[in-house]
């Protein structure tokens, strides 16, 4: 795909974080999912407007397009982004599994305007017990059943 057609897309993607951020939906960020030339989904982020933390631009896209197109993966799909996706994204886009990833600004960008995720960046590699907000193994044996009923489950859908 030529670069033209490629920044038409990332238009896209910036467009929504401009209309999302103008209705007060949320972050001035936006997302555009493509398959195929084709918009498949859309989406901005709305963690204000809906009081939803995982609202963000990529994954109400990853919805939208995992809806429109019947399927839990996005193989075949390239995603654009208007910024280089945080943590919690970048683990959603892998969980999709689209082809390829386009962003716009970066993470340094986001974080000039009071976007900073660096916090959760320095968090990932520490022990559980050295995080701000601690985890705590509790009760193994009894949160191991739905494992072991999922090994002997025949109907299973695996991804």
């Amino acid at each position: 795909m030529c670069n033209h057609k490629k920044e038409d897309f990332m238009k896209e993607a910036v467009n929504a974080a401009l209309k999302g951020m103008n209705n007060n939906e949320g972050g001035p960020f936006g997302c555009v999912i493509v398959k195929d030339n084709k918009i498949v989904g859309r989406g901005n982020n709305k963690v204000t407007s809906t009081n939803d933390p995982t609202a963000h631009a990529e994954v109400t896209a990853i919805r939208d397009a995992c809806k429109n197109l019947g399927s839990f993966q996005l193989e075949g799909c390239v995603i654009y982004t208007s910024c280089e996706p945080c943590p919690m994204c970048l683990g959603a886009i892998y969980w999709a599994r689209p082809d390829r990833v386009y962003y716009g600004s970066n993470q340094v960008d986001a974080a000039n305007i009071g976007f900073d995720d660096e916090f959760i960046y320095q968090e990932i590699p520490l022990p559980y017990d050295k995080r701000s907000i601690p985890f705590e193994q509790l009760a193994r044996d009894i949160a191991l059943e739905p494992f072991n009923e999922w090994r002997k489950k025949e109907d299973k859908t695996e991804y």
